[in-house]
């Protein structure tokens, strides 16, 4: 049994935990990443990067890496399988960056490596036991048990999370009534009418009748589709139970007929509508985050997103905490911030599965619901929650329109000509963006972290404001007004 030292244990090298270690890896902060799998599936899972997952990545000089990789560019989203746009966001980014999670995760690990810090494959959090000066993580590998100490636990180790368990903490929910299956299947010949580029959210799926649910993606390679069918009245003795390619193949043929014709099943999974949140992200030196944190049905495609915005919000907080720049009432305010995330997220999920189409009345209900959806003030919202570009985080202070809100990454007018604020929150500090000088040299006196950036600028997008202070996640936390004459 060897013992070791490290500031940060993530367990788990899903894209939740590797953009958390990436995030405390551009601290400076010691990470060891420990995955109970010894080698990435290299299974798609999920699909999509959301708006707002987008402009994360931007932050952080990763969307380039993350668009190189991606097949397509879908132009909405969904609720319920009902199109909602983004066009009324301010974002550089309208639309989803179709980009399958294993291609997520090998970008983000190879990203990790470049900083330093790789995963441990085939290491198994058994247990752990917290004081109030440190975690010591108990862990399996094919060579025998080892002891890892550090300052922080954090659990990225999804829905059936050791750490969450070893927490006692309590994941109150609803057991799933209805289940569904995803498969990544080879056409030799597609099914007529199927789109072969995937742009939009139009008719890629839809109910099948009172419970039933079908649909297909193009997933970029010639033939290469996904396919997702179920049934929301009827749920498998056993969601772990392996799905036969049988089945998918008679899935197909019953969704599709004749014309479809299938050559290979690359692989395929069970799903339900079970939908859990923790009841508390933190106890003490130990902390939860992606799937750890929340599960429900993969509606909207919001999963995978609300897992690395966990961790951008997580990331920093952790690392000022660590190098002794903030103290607990920082590190407090993840799940200050973060659990109502998740509770709107699983919310919205639900009147999702609401609008299926059971009976008369439920398919009145929806209809009227499209017609609602088409509206643009009402797709702003509904595409809004779905994409997480309309989260705003409480402050607390002088009130002003940019407090809490993201960073739009409109450009700045500065001596030098226009400048994009996106690329000043590349090494993950803060960022100050200010008409007048005498606001920087306040904020180099005053700063508890040295990791903040200042920019002169001879304008600001905000009113009444000459000085826009920005967290490492984008979020503006402090302002200073123009001065009345």
């Amino acid at each position: 049994m060897n013992n070791l030292g490290t500031d940060v244990v993530v367990a788990g090298a899903g894209p939740t935990g590797l953009m958390l270690a990436h995030e405390l890896a551009l601290a400076g902060i010691d990470v060891v990443v420990l995955e109970r799998l010894h080698e990435r599936t290299g299974l798609s899972k999920a699909l999509n990067l959301q708006p707002r997952t987008a402009e994360i990545l931007q932050l952080r000089g990763l969307l380039d890496g993350a668009e190189e990789r991606s097949f397509a560019t879908v132009r909405d989203g969904h609720f319920a399988m009902i199109p909602v746009g983004y066009d009324g966001w301010d974002t550089r980014f309208p639309f989803q960056l179709g980009i399958p999670q294993a291609q997520v995760e090998e970008y983000l690990e190879e990203r990790l490596a470049a900083q330093g810090t790789k995963v441990i494959r085939g290491a198994e959090v058994i247990d752990f036991v917290q004081d109030k000066d440190s975690v010591s993580v108990r862990y399996r590998t094919d060579s025998g048990e080892n002891v890892l100490y550090a300052k922080f636990l954090v659990g990225c180790d999804g829905a059936r999370s050791v750490v969450r368990k070893g927490l006692g903490v309590d994941f109150p929910g609803v057991d799933g009534e209805g289940f569904g299956v995803v498969a990544d299947v080879l056409f030799d010949r597609i099914p007529d009418g199927v789109r072969k580029q995937w742009r939009t959210m139009r008719n890629t799926g839809e109910p099948t009748g009172a419970t039933t649910f079908k649909g297909l993606i193009p997933l970029g390679e010639p033939g290469l589709y996904r396919f997702v069918y179920g049934d929301r009245a009827s749920r498998p003795a056993d969601l772990r139970a392996a799905v036969s390619h049988d089945e998918v193949r008679h899935a197909l043929l019953d969704s599709y007929g004749e014309t479809a014709k299938v050559s290979e099943i690359r692989w395929a999974s069970q799903f339900s509508d079970a939908a859990r949140q923790a009841e508390h992200y933190r106890a003490g030196r130990v902390l939860l985050a992606g799937d750890a944190a929340h599960i429900h049905f993969p509606a909207g495609g919001q999963g995978l997103n609300l897992g690395v915005q966990d961790a951008m919000n997580l990331g920093w907080k952790l690392a000022a905490t660590v190098r002794g720049w903030a103290g607990d009432d920082l590190l407090d305010t993840y799940e200050a911030e973060r659990h109502p995330v998740g509770a709107q997220v699983l919310h919205n999920v639900a009147a999702q599965l609401g609008l299926t189409p059971r009976s008369h009345s439920s398919r009145a209900l929806r209809a009227v619901f499209a017609d609602l959806a088409a509206l643009p003030e009402v797709s702003k919202h509904l595409s809004g929650m779905v994409s997480g570009l309309g989260i705003r985080y409480t402050t607390h202070g002088t009130a002003h329109p940019a407090l809490g809100s993201r960073l739009t990454d409109e450009d700045v007018a500065t001596e030098e000509g226009p400048l994009r604020p996106s690329t000043l929150f590349r090494d993950g500090a803060f960022v100050l963006l200010t008409t007048t000088p005498a606001h920087i040299d306040a904020a180099r006196a005053h700063a508890r972290s040295p990791r903040l950036t200042t920019q002169l600028v001879t304008s600001l997008p905000w009113p009444a404001a000459e000085a826009v202070l920005y967290r490492p996640d984008g979020y503006a936390c402090w302002t200073a007004r123009t001065p009345t004459r």
